[in-house]
């Protein structure tokens, strides 16, 4: 990651052009503005953070909407005037819901990316039930329902995803292993975790040799 020392600030007064790009998929993500504290901030809580111009103040992305960026890395371009925030989203980038704010943004597209993506969308669809608790909702029944309840949930399912890979056919296993890191989901969200934190965890056991 880049240092803050390092970084022409001056240029931009304050603030430099931050180009934000899908760690997975490569896509152009969007563009924002970053000062200083923008980039501390993004830095520390591991969210993509900007200053926005029009509001004048810090902007972390997904603030409203759940739609989070989370950082993977930080890099600089040649004249320390610009970066390049590597992130993975979670759910649609841009406000008009696409993926990105360049609509025609080339990326590496594959089945699992597609499968990724969506996990993301059912995260953040899950954070937003989380903050907003709609009545109706079977999630926001489990939220109320509690730890303990969720906890017992994933338990089921985790028995019954081992059940259907032992004793019945392809679809069935398939449907409990949906129904399983659904379940899962809700469980990192209710103790303020995500999908992406037990992904991280994942990368970091990951030895390529």
């Amino acid at each position: 990651m880049s240092t803050t020392d390092t970084l022409d600030w001056a240029k931009g007064d304050g603030l430099l052009p931050a180009v934000v790009q899908d760690a997975d998929t490569l896509r152009v993500l969007m563009l924002g503005y970053m000062n200083a504290e923008a980039l501390q901030v993004t830095r520390s809580t591991g969210h993509v953070t900007f200053f926005s111009r029009s509001k004048q103040r810090l902007w972390t992305k997904g603030e409203s909407s759940g739609h989070f960026l989370d950082l993977v890395d930080v890099q600089i371009d040649c004249d320390a005037d610009t970066l390049l925030v590597l992130a993975r989203p979670h759910g649609d980038t841009c406000h008009l819901q696409r993926p990105s704010c360049f609509a025609a943004a080339p990326g590496v597209e594959t089945p699992a990316s597609g499968g990724i993506a969506f996990l993301a969308e059912l995260d953040a669809l899950i954070a937003q039930r989380h903050a907003q608790k709609p009545a109706g909702s079977y999630t926001t029944r489990l939220f109320e329902g509690g730890i303990r309840r969720i906890a017992q949930k994933v338990g089921e399912e985790g028995v019954e995803t081992a059940l259907a890979a032992v004793a019945q056919e392809d679809a069935d296993l398939l449907g409990e292993s949906a129904d399983l890191l659904y379940h899962l989901t809700v469980l990192l969200r209710a103790r303020g975790l995500s999908l992406a934190d037990a992904v991280a965890v994942l990368q970091q056991r990951h030895d390529p040799r």
